[in-house]
C-alpha cells in the first residue's frame, strides 16, 4: 500500500500545490532592496553591489531583513540575475547611478569563448553558502525561493552589454544571425538548470524564473524565446527534483500570460500589473497559481488607493490559488510603512 506524500503545511507552498487559501501568502519582488534603512546599511559595509552578492554572510542578512521587519511568507535568495553571465567568462561591472555593464558576448569572442554549462559552480559557491545560511536561519514558516533569469533576458544583458530600452542589440543578433543567437539561448538555458539545480540542492524549496524582458517578444518569437526555454528549465528541473515548485514570470506576456501557463508547466505564472486581476483570474488561475499583481507605484504613494487595490486584488482571486505580490519589483523610493499597510490590508480577514 503506498502512503500518500505529507501535504505542505507553509502557506506559500499550499498555495503552489493548488489550494485556495482564505488569505494568500504574500512576499514581494526586490523586498530586501534600497527602500529598507538596514538594506543601504549592509550595503555600505559590503562596499559595493557585487561584493554584498558574494559575501554569504551580508547576502544572508539582506534576505532576512524584510522577513524580520514584515514577516513575509516568503523570502527570496538575494543575488543578481546577471552572476550567471559573469560565471560564463563575461566582465561585470556596476556603474553607480546607471546600472550593471557587462562586456558584450559578441565582443568576447562569441559563444564560442563562453565556459561550458557545468562550469558555473566554482565562480557561485558563495551564492550556494548563502542559501545554505538562509536554509538554517529562516523561520521556520517561511519559504526560501531560489531564482535566475530567464534565458531570454539574461541573453539581451550579454548581447547589449547593458540594459536597453527597446532590447535592440538582441532583436538585431536574433534577426542577422539566428544560429549565433539560438546557440547563446541554449547555453544560457543549460546553465540555468545547472544554477538552479545547486540552489536547490543547498535547500531552495521553490525556484522563480525572471523573463522581464519577455513582453518586446512577439509571436513565434515569444514561443520560441521565453517561453519554450521556460519549459525546458522547468521539466529538467522537475525531474531531477520531484515535486519542486517552479514559478515563471514573463512580465509584459498581456493575454499570452494564459499561452504561457499552459505551456512552460510551471505552478504558478507572475502576472504584472499592465493585466487586470479580474482578466487574470478569469483566464491564467484556471490553468496555474496566479502570483501578482499590485502596482508598485503604490508602495510609494500608500493611502486609501493603496487598500482599495490591495482588497481588489485580493477579492479578485479570492476563488482559486494565489500568491499576493506586486506587478514588479518595489522600487528604491518607496515608503516601508506603505508595505506595512499593504499587509496589515491583504490579512485583515485572518
Amino acid at each position: 500500500m503506498s502512503i500518500a506524500p505529507t501535504p505542505p503545511s507553509k502557506l506559500l507552498l499550499r498555495a503552489l500545490a493548488g489550494e485556495t487559501l482564505p488569505v494568500p501568502p504574500i512576499w514581494m519582488m526586490r523586498q530586501a532592496g534600497r527602500y529598507l534603512p538596514e538594506y543601504r546599511a549592509t550595503r555600505a559595509k559590503a562596499g559595493d553591489f557585487l561584493s554584498l552578492c558574494y559575501n554569504p554572510d551580508l547576502a544572508a542578512e539582506v534576505t532576512l531583513q524584510p522577513i524580520r521587519r514584515y514577516g513575509f511568507d516568503a523570502s527570496i535568495l538575494f543575488a543578481d540575475i546577471l552572476l550567471v553571465p559573469q560565471a560564463l567568462g563575461l566582465d561585470l561591472w556596476f556603474v553607480t547611478g546607471e546600472g550593471p555593464r557587462l562586456s558584450p558576448v559578441t565582443e568576447k569572442g562569441g559563444v564560442a569563448a563562453l565556459k561550458p554549462a557545468d562550469a558555473i559552480h566554482e565562480h557561485l559557491a558563495p551564492v550556494y553558502e548563502t542559501v545554505k545560511i538562509l536554509a538554517r536561519e529562516l523561520p521556520s514558516e517561511t519559504t526560501l525561493i531560489g531564482f535566475a533569469g530567464a534565458p531570454w533576458t539574461v541573453a539581451t544583458y550579454m548581447i547589449a552589454g547593458r540594459g536597453t530600452p527597446d532590447q535592440g542589440p538582441a532583436h538585431a543578433l536574433k534577426d542577422e544571425n539566428r544560429p549565433e543567437f539560438e546557440a547563446l539561448i541554449e547555453r544560457i538555458t543549460q546553465a540555468t538548470i545547472e544554477y538552479l539545480s545547486a540552489q536547490v540542492a543547498a535547500g531552495a524549496e521553490v525556484v522563480k524564473l525572471f523573463d522581464s524582458w519577455a513582453g518586446s517578444l512577439r509571436g513565434d518569437d515569444l514561443d520560441r524565446y521565453s517561453i519554450a526555454p521556460m519549459a525546458r528549465i522547468t521539466r529538467e528541473l522537475k525531474a531531477r527534483h520531484p515535486g519542486l515548485p517552479v514559478i515563471a514570470f514573463p512580465r509584459g506576456a498581456g493575454e499570452r500570460f494564459a499561452d504561457a501557463a499552459r505551456a512552460i508547466g510551471a505552478d504558478c505564472i507572475a502576472i504584472d500589473d499592465a493585466v487586470s486581476p479580474e482578466w487574470a483570474a478569469e483566464h491564467v488561475q484556471p490553468i496555474a497559481c496566479v502570483q501578482g499583481n499590485l502596482a508598485s507605484r503604490h508602495m510609494v504613494t500608500g493611502g486609501q488607493a493603496l487598500i482599495d487595490e490591495t482588497r481588489r486584488i485580493r477579492d479578485a482571486f479570492s476563488k482559486g490559488p494565489h500568491v499576493f505580490n506586486l506587478g514588479h519589483g518595489i522600487t528604491p523610493d518607496a515608503d516601508p510603512e506603505n508595505v506595512a499597510l499593504m499587509i496589515e490590508t491583504l490579512r485583515e480577514a485572518r
